[in-house]
């Protein structure tokens, strides 16, 4: 469930876009979260606990989790499905501190401005992720998460047998969901020897879409205009996305499209397109206050609401939610 791309392109332009797949509907708003925000794990007495260095806007889910957002400094993360995911066993009263996977992209965004920072820090694993199902639902949450900054570094993170395996490199500009990523690497590896206009494989199965998303997101233009290398970007998360209404019994990985998400790094303007509202909104990350004395906002979407283009003030004070835990 799920594709993720980086473009990089002439004079500093780098772009992120994602797809959000999901075999249930997955309700988004999106939310403002200034710097200087007290967070918790949420896993108990020993959670990790941090104050937000930076602030960011945030796409959520049934706004109990953060899967995706980007920072002030043009830090992006994004979580995608992995079901060979397995992570470190983990006892609530222990001693270790523990992070609910709903905030693990949070926990990046609030704390990084660029990915190697990240890295250097995650590498060390000082907390472990905890996941748990997806409340009201048999679904045991199981994701990887990728990051990308504004020079487009970029780096994918997955737990294998209970270790962190951190990829970081430039070159590893898409990720989708299944198999893991090494493997994702090798399956493209045998693609890049077939000339991709002349053939690319076109199922909505993961290894598919990963082949696809990593020959067009080299073959659109090459520009620093930001209208066109957004709407470059745009066309390549549509090319790979799932149509709607489609999902395959025991494939979690191949779910219909439920929101897609473009951020500009270079820009920093975050855009949003939910496939049952055809309207893309933004926010030009410029003309926030990030300032600690800011309120949280919300621009709620999850009720079929309308909103076109940029959308700073359709935001509006909110409490903010409670990301699910223990």
């Amino acid at each position: 469930m799920c594709t993720r791309v980086v473009y990089i392109g002439p004079e500093q332009t780098v772009l992120t876009g994602r797809t959000m797949d999901f075999s249930i509907d997955i309700p988004a708003n999106l939310w403002i979260f200034p710097k200087g925000m007290e967070r918790n794990g949420q896993v108990g007495s020993n959670s990790l606990r941090w104050v937000s260095r930076y602030g960011s806007i945030v796409a959520s889910s049934w706004d109990i989790a953060a899967p995706d957002g980007m920072n002030e400094k043009g830090l992006v993360a994004n979580m995608l499905w992995l079901v060979q995911s397995e992570y470190p066993s983990f006892e609530k009263d222990s001693a270790e501190a523990g992070l609910t996977i709903s905030a693990w992209a949070q926990y990046v965004l609030d704390n990084f401005a660029t990915v190697a920072e990240a890295v250097e820090v995650l590498r060390k694993e000082e907390f472990a992720i905890v996941t748990d199902f997806i409340p009201g639902t048999e679904k045991f949450t199981t994701v990887h998460l990728s990051i990308s900054d504004a020079s487009g570094d970029s780096a994918i993170l997955e737990y294998v047998k209970g270790k962190l395996v951190i990829h970081h490199d430039t070159s590893y500009q898409v990720m989708t969901n299944d198999p893991l990523f090494q493997d994702q690497l090798a399956i493209k590896g045998y693609w890049d020897t077939f000339p991709g206009t002349v053939f690319l494989p076109g199922s909505n199965r993961a290894p598919d879409r990963f082949v696809r998303a990593s020959y067009y997101i080299k073959a659109i233009p090459q520009t620093s205009d930001q209208r066109l290398s957004v709407a470059s970007v745009f066309s390549v998360i549509r090319n790979v996305s799932v149509p709607y209404g489609i999902s395959t019994e025991g494939q979690p990985h191949i779910s219909s499209t439920r929101w897609r998400v473009v951020a500009d790094q270079k820009h920093l303007v975050y855009f949003f397109e939910n496939v049952l509202t055809p309207n893309v909104v933004w926010v030009d990350l410029k003309q926030v206050d990030w300032s600690e004395s800011s309120p949280v906002r919300k621009l709620k979407l999850d009720g079929g609401e309308v909103h076109a283009g940029h959308a700073l003030h359709g935001f509006v004070e909110s409490e903010p939610f409670l990301f699910k835990g223990l």
